[in-house]
């Protein structure tokens, strides 16, 4: 069984016991949690489509730890002008674990 959720402005297709980086989320690690936009469920040709949304089904997962992805560096330089500006930036990410899919 597959589902499709939607989290961070980005969907994901998740089974059971997936693990997958998302954008942050405020919840400790070790703590679970409930993701209740679901766009599709079920398995193979018998999938359920929402409009949005599936009514009544729900994705269980637990996270397991908080992290940074990898640096980008932005950098602007204009020619002949010795003028240049370096920055960087590190997204936050939650990493979880999916541990049950709920189709309606």
């Amino acid at each position: 069984m597959f589902a499709v959720i939607k989290t961070g402005g980005k969907q994901y297709r998740v089974a059971a016991n997936d693990v997958l980086t998302i954008e942050k989320l405020d919840v400790a690690a070790g703590d679970s949690i409930e993701f209740t936009e679901v766009l599709v469920v079920g398995v193979g040709a018998d999938a359920t489509f929402g409009a949005p949304f599936v009514a009544g089904a729900s994705v269980k997962a637990e996270v397991v730890e908080h992290n940074r992805g990898k640096k980008v560096i932005s950098f602007k330089k204009r020619r002949r002008q010795n003028s240049k500006r370096s920055r960087g930036h590190r997204q936050h990410h939650t990493v979880v674990r999916i541990t049950d899919i709920v189709a309606a």
